[in-house]
């Protein structure tokens, strides 16, 4: 199935934006090798693309002719004989053939033309070609100066100074490169619609390129006039990788291959990373019983108890107050016998007052009893004052 030629311009257009201004066939060959290898070429800008047909959509190998030193055409210009150009470029030397010599004459015109940014004196063209020609040298210099009068990057966020921790490593084959968290095992149209259905994970995607050992990465912004899907290839080499832009750019690491792309859109562009799950309950947990330790029985002391007497002592008695009813002192008068009869009578009450007390105090043996009994001892000594009195009072 054929895919129609300007689907295939728009995907080249993703690779690169640089202006395309010449295309066709060509052969190219190194200086060492024997035999000429026969390529689509397309010039933008001041980069010649190689594709190994007009129906392939990535290229194959390009050539940064702004590295240019000098370019000999190896016989002069005839129409029936082929055309072969010598370019010495600062790091190879390289050869192009056309067997058409008209086709040559164009190449060499519009290579001269982008690289010295002025049409070449002596060319065998006609006027509608080298109109061609002042419409490139006229768009090559204004793109010169917009590169040129570029303002610079403002200064990094202050947080992003300081270098964060480095992450643990993760498990990979050996000799394999680590590769930062936006590198998915996709294809160019997988990542472009990834970034297109997801736009909120992110807008840069590292995969794998079709290239053997190299990658790519895909990219999508937001531009005044709509999102921009771009690609764009990068090399593995012996010092690291290469971002094949306009000026090649080396660094050490794929993460390094990010970092440049965040620096370069200003962080205005980030990494495309899944959304991870996040749980909205939080779980209840009890508290671990505890087993205390069982406390240790200590043996008691074997000690006989106390002995107490049932029978509690009474009291010991408040002292006797002298009665002075005890003593009658006898009265002169004619009433002695009178006064005898009644102390009589006074003793015998009172010696069974005095009888009924001892027996009371004897026999208490409870505390309550001794309250009870201590109550009559008072209600008898107030009756024996009571009689004492009497007898006084009769004595006198």
């Amino acid at each position: 199935m054929s895919v129609h030629p300007r689907v295939i311009h728009k995907r080249r257009e993703t690779i690169t934006a640089l202006p395309l201004y010449y295309s066709g066939h060509l052969l190219k060959k190194h200086r060492k090798e024997k035999d000429f290898k026969k390529y689509y070429a397309e010039l933008r800008g001041a980069t010649l693309f190689l594709y190994e047909d007009d129906t392939q959509d990535t290229y194959t190998e390009k050539l940064n002719l702004e590295e240019l030193t000098s370019m000999e055409l190896d016989s002069p210009y005839q129409r029936k004989t082929p055309t072969i150009f010598t370019l010495r470029l600062s790091t190879e030397v390289v050869q192009l053939k056309m067997d058409n010599p008209d086709t040559g004459e164009e190449w060499r015109g519009y290579i001269l033309t982008v690289i010295k940014k002025e049409i070449p004196s002596k060319l065998q063209l006609l006027p509608g070609q080298m109109m061609q020609l002042q419409e490139v040298r006229d768009q090559e210099r204004r793109r010169r100066n917009l590169l040129t009068l570029r303002p610079p990057l403002p200064p990094r966020p202050s947080v992003l100074l300081a270098s964060p921790p480095p992450p643990p490593p993760k498990d990979k084959p050996d000799g394999a490169p680590e590769v930062p968290e936006c590198f998915f095992s996709v294809t160019r149209q997988e990542a472009e619609r990834m970034l297109e259905a997801n736009p909120e994970y992110g807008g840069m995607i590292l995969r794998p390129s079709t290239l053997e050992n190299n990658y790519a990465l895909t990219i999508r912004q937001m531009m005044p006039s709509g999102p921009l899907t771009r690609n764009y290839r990068v090399t593995t080499t012996n010092s690291g990788f290469v971002i094949e832009l306009e000026t090649p750019v080396t660094v050490s690491s794929l993460k390094g291959v990010v970092k440049y792309f965040l620096e370069k859109t200003e962080y205005r562009l980030r990494p495309y990373m899944l959304s991870q799950p996040y749980d909205t309950h939080i779980e209840l947990s009890f508290a671990p019983s505890i087993t205390l330790p069982t406390p240790k029985t200590i043996p008691k002391a074997q000690v006989a108890p106390m002995l107490q007497s049932k029978t509690k002592e009474a009291p010991a008695l408040p002292p006797k107050e002298p009665v002075g009813g005890e003593y009658v002192v006898p009265c002169d008068g004619s009433s002695d016998d009178l006064n005898e009869l009644k102390l009589a009578q006074l003793d015998g009450e009172l010696q069974e007052v005095l009888k009924f007390r001892r027996d009371g105090i004897c026999a208490a043996t409870t505390r309550e009893e001794e309250v009870t009994t201590y109550e009559n001892q008072t209600s008898e000594k107030c009756h024996f004052n009571t009689v004492l009195w009497a007898i006084e009072s009769a004595v006198v």
